[in-house]
């Protein structure tokens, strides 16, 4: 039970560097390709954005493996930066719907800054609710992915606790009768996931009635 409860630290930070991280760029590059749409900036980003979609995610965290050892939190920075076109391309759809709304050039017409109308009047009053869904989906998918990489030996490193590498040691008493020893870390994983993706879902529904 101890080892479960340091084990959900250890399975929920670098979740959240990664969630961090892929939250900051994509709502910066979805700022940006969106509200300058055709310029050279939105060109730039999006060939970054595109660039970094093609590369396998697995393939970059078998490189930053071999580069330096084992890092869970290194490993996780890079799945934040690989989550990044997916946030930025729904604040793109949703900057490009509100660039040409009344409420946003009345802004521009009484003069605020271009920085003060994507801050405000665009990324707090509209995108805000993308954000926070992406952010809880994004950690869900987090957890998974660092309780598979501690699972194969990739991720926390034994004699520190974490779910993945508990169900890697409980496999092997699991036909011998200690199921609870795989059984309750994966029991965690599942209802840890589960939670974060019923959280964007509810996040979704909430929002979606408070604009009808």
């Amino acid at each position: 039970l101890v080892r479960l409860m340091a084990g959900a630290e250890a399975s929920l930070l670098p979740g959240l560097l990664a969630v961090a991280i892929a939250v900051s760029l994509g709502v910066a590059a979805g700022l940006a390709t969106g509200y300058l749409a055709g310029s050279w900036v939105e060109r730039v980003v999006t060939y970054l954005l595109q660039l970094v979609d093609a590369i396998p995610r697995f393939v970059l965290f078998l490189l930053v493996i071999a580069a330096w050892k084992p890092s869970i939190f290194a490993i996780m920075a890079v799945a934040g930066v690989t989550a990044t076109p997916g946030v930025a391309g729904h604040v793109r759809t949703r900057v490009r719907i509100l660039a040409s709304r009344g409420h946003v050039e009345a802004a521009r017409a009484l003069g605020l800054t271009r920085w003060r109308v994507l801050g405000r009047h665009v990324l707090w009053n509209h995108c805000r609710p993308i954000v926070f869904i992406q952010a809880s989906l994004l950690m869900g998918e987090a957890v998974l992915i660092e309780t598979a990489l501690s699972y194969l030996g990739f991720g926390v490193q034994e004699p520190a606790a974490s779910w993945g590498n508990m169900v890697a040691m409980g496999k092997d008493h699991f036909f011998a009768g200690a199921l609870h020893l795989a059984t309750a870390p994966a029991l965690a994983i599942v209802v840890a996931v589960t939670g974060f993706h019923l959280l964007g879902d509810g996040l979704a529904r909430v929002l979606d009635r408070r604009r009808a």
